[in-house]
């Protein structure tokens, strides 16, 4: 947990993020004003936690920018805690704050597949 915790701390200062964590499940708290949830996509990839937001910026067409400091785009690759799994990840936006929960390898229970003969 201690990778993913110091990504975290290396994001850019713009950005800021939590990470909890429960006795099932990694809960990361990440704010992205101005993202939907059309317009961000979360997955794990080998293991990496990778998350691609995108936001509009609307502004009055008469006025043109004179200091742009508010990034468009968010892209992350932070590394998973090595108990961490996507099987059964959510992940929600609301109010311009992403939250992944990430359950605990020892907090999925283990499923058995019917078999049925002909």
């Amino acid at each position: 947990m201690s990778a993913l915790r110091d990504a975290l701390g290396d994001l850019p200062e713009a950005v800021f993020a939590d990470l909890l964590e429960s006795e099932e499940s990694y809960l990361v708290v990440i704010d992205v004003p101005g993202v939907t949830a059309q317009t961000v996509d979360a997955y794990v990839e080998g293991n990496e936690l990778v998350i691609e937001a995108r936001r509009q910026k609307d502004h009055p067409y008469e006025f043109t920018y004179v200091s742009e400091n508010r990034s468009l785009f968010l892209d992350v690759e932070l590394p998973l805690p090595p108990d961490a799994t996507d099987r059964g990840a959510e992940a929600s936006v609301e109010r311009g704050v992403l939250t992944l929960e990430l359950p605990k390898e020892s907090a999925i229970s283990e499923t058995t597949i019917p078999v049925s003969g002909a």
